[in-house]
């Protein structure tokens, strides 16, 4: 096991130097702190005290990830895709929650290589208290780095459960199922299903209640009316597109997003089929562009708000050693002009 003696040794400082590199004080030249984590990086050394020293100091910085796994110049403008919208919402709302407790939000970098241990080296060399992970996709790699680190983390629509971690997600699974029964209620029978992909743990649970809403109406899905996109509004366009090029016998689509949603519509559009008049289209998320849709969008509310509250609430008790859960936020069916009975040729 590496010692923070050895790291003094090959740096060439004393270990009270190191101490103080690796808890953020201010008092070191630049130049014997980066010779202190060149030689962290090299040894591969690791606090066991680290995150113990994040409560006892007090650090006042949560650190924020967002989407994406590569912090390169197009890390902020990938947040700006249409995949991302509905979050930044959210973030509003989490600024707002930890100003209010006083706390600051950073945006830590990583390396390109090794990138959950130079995340969190990054994390406990500033101290951090906590992080707030949004979205982030299963595979990134700072999920299980953080699970490892001890780091207090609320893992916000995204898997991750630890010993100081939990998550914070809506009940997709309930809105959908909710939002299929509206259709079946209004007459519809072959629905077809314009999706994100089931990786992703909202589109998962998303189509898990569209399937179960079938199933308790004794309806077969037809897996041909199943169309697999990304989560932006040009790729649920096209993937649209290709579904209509296949066949026309369905007479709803459910679209995993608001802006999936529109996309759809687009594609509908240029097939010279109007909403819901030929047929009912329905999002989820309810952000604000739903509602200036023509015609409006039926579609599935989550509440950012709560969400944000819950994470950074539930993100400080963990801070403060409190034991506490992870949350489900309730959803809401908001129907609108885009959904409506089976045309009369059916």
């Amino acid at each position: 096991m590496v010692t923070s003696q050895q790291v003094a040794q090959l740096a060439g400082v004393s270990r009270a130097t190191v101490s103080r590199v690796l808890n953020g004080s201010p008092r070191i030249s630049e130049e014997a702190r980066q010779r202190v984590l060149a030689a962290v990086a090299a040894l591969g050394y690791e606090p066991d005290t680290a995150a113990q020293s994040l409560v006892r100091q007090k650090s006042r910085m949560i650190a924020l990830g967002l989407p994406g796994q590569d912090p390169s110049p197009s890390f902020f403008t990938s947040l700006g895709k249409t995949a991302h919208y509905f979050y930044i919402d959210v973030l509003a709302h989490i600024e707002q929650e930890t100003f209010a407790a006083g706390y600051d939000l950073i945006i830590p970098s990583h390396a390109r290589s090794k990138i959950a241990e130079g995340y969190i080296r990054g994390l406990q060399t500033r101290r951090i208290a906590g992080a707030l992970m949004l979205s982030i996709s299963p595979e990134d790699s700072r999920i299980e780095g953080l699970l490892q680190s001890n780091i207090p983390t609320v893992f916000v629509d995204t898997a991750g459960m630890g010993e100081r971690a939990i998550h914070i997600r809506s009940n997709h699974q309930d809105g959908s199922r909710q939002l299929v029964e509206h259709l079946l209620a209004l007459g519809h029978r072959r629905i077809a299903f314009v999706i994100g992909q089931l990786v992703d743990m909202a589109a998962a649970e998303r189509f898990l209640g569209c399937q179960q809403a079938l199933a308790n109406a004794g309806i077969p899905l037809d897996p041909a009316l199943v169309c697999q996109t990304g989560w932006n509004t040009d790729e649920a366009y096209q993937g649209a597109l290709d579904l209509l090029d296949r066949r026309r016998d369905f007479t709803a689509i459910v679209a995993g997003s608001d802006l999936m949603a529109l996309g759809v519509m687009r594609a509908l559009y240029e097939r010279n089929l109007r909403v819901p008049d030929d047929i009912s289209l329905a999002g989820a998320d309810d952000v604000v562009l739903s509602q200036f849709a023509i015609p409006p969008l039926t579609t599935i509310r989550q509440d950012r708000q709560l969400i944000a509250q819950e994470a950074v609430q539930r993100l400080l008790a963990l801070i403060e050693g409190r034991e506490v859960s992870s949350f489900i936020a309730p959803t809401q069916l908001v129907i609108r002009n885009s959904t409506g009975p089976v045309p009369e040729r059916e």
